[in-house]
């Protein structure tokens, strides 16, 4: 069987099974084929389930819209945040020299980037939206290393599932799964608009990940790990975001 035919078998049987309400079995459908969230329990749990499945196989390698430069806001949006620590300060005050970006867990070369490294690498710019569900949405140009080409530099394994990914505070974090991970459009984000990505919009170095909500979108990334299972961070659930009543999966 193609993976065309494949796929349109496992969207059909979602559609139909979902469409005479036998959401059980659309659930099973989806966990045969890998297509299930880390927070696919609880209440709401089939729900996530079918929703990310039924993306996942329709919109994989669908791009995020770009805008033209005409479109950016002005000025872009810095939603509100907690008081920087006193750690963060420090390294501010050195003008980030010191920041670094580790990258462990199943990789074949574990590793720990400077900013200077990660500006070395090939850059890339999109204007895109970043869409807040509490009303901080706004348009920007983003500067950046496509996250695909840091994890191609430390060798992810083929096991590898999803990647997790933590702020300078360790309250804060997210993950994706490797399909978004490895997107075009998926960067490590160090410049805005032409600039230094600013202290408000996550500077120096922030997840910008245009196909979710921008929760999704961590600031102050100083930590990746790469996973095959989400069950070990936090409550199992995916990032720290369904423990507070959000969805894993935010794609729009």
């Amino acid at each position: 069987m193609t993976d065309i035919s494949r796929r349109k078998l496992i969207i059909g049987g979602l559609a139909a099974t979902a469409g005479i309400s036998a959401l059980g079995v659309a659930a099973r459908i989806a966990q045969k084929y890998g297509l299930v969230p880390p927070d696919h329990g609880g209440i709401y749990g089939l729900g996530e389930t079918l929703t990310y499945a039924s993306q996942r196989l329709l919109t994989r390698h669908s791009l995020a819209r770009e805008f033209s430069r005409s479109q950016i806001s002005n000025p872009p949006f810095a939603n509100e945040m907690a008081p920087l620590s006193e750690g963060y300060k420090r390294l501010q005050a050195g003008g980030f020299a010191d920041w670094r970006l580790t990258v462990d867990g199943m990789v074949a070369r574990p590793a720990s980037f400077s900013l200077h490294q990660l500006k070395s690498f090939p850059s890339r710019s999109q204007i895109t939206h970043l869409a807040c569900e509490e009303g901080w949405s706004y348009i920007a140009e983003w500067i950046g290393v496509p996250l695909s080409h840091v994890l191609d530099a430390v060798g992810v394994q083929p096991q590898a599932r999803y990647v997790a990914y933590f702020s300078i505070d360790p309250d804060w974090w997210d993950s994706v799964d490797m399909a978004d991970a490895l997107h075009p459009q998926t960067f490590l984000a160090y410049g805005m608009n032409g600039n230094e990505l600013p202290v408000g919009n996550g500077g120096p170095l922030r997840m910008r990940i245009p196909r979710q909500l921008g929760y999704k979108s961590v600031k102050f990334i100083t930590h990746l790990t790469v996973t095959d299972s989400m069950k070990g961070f936090g409550k199992g659930l995916g990032s720290m975001e369904p423990e507070g009543g959000y969805a894993w999966y935010a794609g729009i």
